[in-house]
């Protein structure tokens, strides 16, 4: 073997040694993550990525991306020692901390702190000081199991930990089958595998009866209903819930206020709705008494991605108007196959066609954003896909500016700030569709294809949005928030 060969094998295992060792580490701050969980309802993100219950390999993978953040990766092994000065801050109440950025801003600022436990307490003391939330479980009930419903199951088990914030309680459906055990198998199946989303991390059971489903150890009721006022769920040891309605069969305040059974105190519709408080997190969920409106919606999947995004480019610029054009995945609604259908050109087969139709997006925009009432326009495009849509932002702008002070603009708003769980930033020239499949955020700004005029007035923005799972999480935001169980973050 030549003294070339030997240096070249040499550098190889030299290699493989160097990632086992940043796998152990991953591994490590991995079992911390999860010790805080379960122990102190204390949840790690890394820059809004769940990382409990994934694996070194991604957590590692995850460290890579964070130059989307600050310009270059993070060392492992830097994340892992905030992660355990945190664990070794006993004071620190239950909250969700992003130790992606408290990561970036030792790696910042470590030489004005003499160690990691002051530097730690100097960033999360607002978190220490918080007045405690209401912790105690709020009871919820899906009222409807389909794309929403099981998604929204997946995420609220998925997020129990210790047992504090929501609790799944409920899934009301309508009888399918008379052999209600087969038809709760059925839809257990659904829940533990998707064709989209994969497959559930965790155990669905099936009570003998079909009265139960044993999720993850927790116990749900299947209760069977035509109508809400069939039901009295304080016959099911569930009081004050919320009811999260993912069935569109009732979109106004009577008839979502039909939910408003012994046992609930909540309604939460994921869907705009009409004469209620059209609600997307983090931009106006500040704006409502949720004491006195106890009916109230989460807006649409396309409203929830380009509002965050509009906010930002108002503050900054002040939109004068503007044209959005949401490239949508087709869902449940479309035909299968050429049939029927109410609306205009939805009857044709969803997977093979493109199906141009309307879109109430960019009218909603302004039950959030009121100043935009009548300066935006939008239409929908349905195309053959699963999951995962495309809107286009047009925008024409009061103060001139350029591409980098746009995409500069909105990467800032994705790392601090009222907006970091709502836009996620992206500079991969390699992005597509499927890599925002399971995204948390309502948004992705894909940061290459941003285009602005000559003149610097007119400004089109590209956003990736998981129109399913991204959508979802903000659901359940909204529904932590109103149910005031949401904990003290650090982002």
């Amino acid at each position: 073997m030549t003294p070339h060969s030997t240096l070249i094998r040499e550098k190889r295992e030299n290699t493989l040694i160097d990632w086992r060792e940043k796998e152990k580490k991953a591994l490590e701050l991995l079992q911390i993550t999860g010790a805080l969980r379960f122990d102190r309802s204390i949840e790690l993100v890394f820059f809004r990525e769940d990382i409990y219950d994934v694996r070194p390999s991604e957590v590692l993978h995850l460290h890579r991306v964070a130059r989307n953040y600050m310009d270059m990766p993070i060392p492992v092994e830097t994340t892992l020692k905030v992660a355990r000065g945190i664990q070794a801050l006993k004071e620190i109440p239950a909250a969700l901390l992003d130790i992606g950025k408290l990561a970036s801003e030792w790696m910042q600022y470590e030489s004005t702190f003499p160690d990691m436990q002051s530097f730690l307490g100097a960033r999360l003391n607002h978190v220490v000081q918080s007045p405690n939330p209401h912790l105690a479980a709020k009871d919820v009930i899906l009222y409807g199991l389909g794309r929403i419903g099981r998604i929204a199951a997946r995420r609220i088990i998925s997020t129990t930990g210790r047992g504090d914030q929501l609790r799944l309680r409920a899934i009301v459906i309508r009888p399918s089958l008379e052999d209600r055990y087969l038809d709760a198998s059925k839809r257990a199946a659904l829940l533990l595998k998707d064709s989209v989303h994969g497959d559930f991390h965790g155990t669905v059971e099936v009570a003998a009866d079909g009265s139960e489903l044993i999720i993850n150890g927790n116990s749900v009721h299947l209760i069977h209903a035509k109508n809400p006022e069939d039901i009295d769920y304080t016959e099911y040891g569930i009081s004050d819930a919320m009811v999260i309605d993912n069935t569109g069969v009732w979109r106004d305040k009577a008839g979502l206020s039909r939910h408003m059974r012994p046992g609930v105190s909540q309604v939460l519709f994921t869907a705009p709705g009409k004469d209620i408080p059209n609600v997307v997190y983090g931009v106006n969920h500040a704006h409502v008494n949720f004491e006195e409106e106890r009916v109230f919606c989460a807006a649409s999947c396309t409203t929830n991605a380009i509002v965050p995004i509009l906010k930002v480019m108002d503050d900054a610029f002040t939109i004068q108007r503007g044209h959005i054009e949401s490239v949508h995945a087709y869902t449940s609604d479309q035909n299968l196959l050429d049939n029927f259908h109410k609306k205009p050109r939805r009857g044709r087969a969803a997977a093979l066609n493109m199906v141009l139709t309307s879109t109430g997006a960019a009218t909603a925009v302004a039950k959030v954003l009121p100043h935009l009432s009548g300066k935006l326009t939008g239409n929908a495009v349905r195309v053959p896909t699963p999951n995962v849509s495309l809107a286009i932002m047009v925008l024409t702008l009061e103060k001139p500016t350029t591409v980098d002070a746009v995409n500069d603009m909105i990467r800032k708003a994705s790392l601090s700030g009222d907006l970091v769980e709502q836009i996620h930033y992206s500079a991969d020239e390699e992005y597509v569709s499927t890599h925002a499949v399971g995204m948390t955020s309502t948004s992705v700004l894909d940061a290459p294809s941003t285009i602005v005029s000559a003149d610097g007035q007119t400004v089109t923005i590209y956003a990736w949005y998981d129109n399913e799972f991204g959508y979802t999480c903000q659901v359940l935001r909204l529904a932590k928030h109103a149910a005031r169980v949401r904990r003290p973050s650090y982002y």
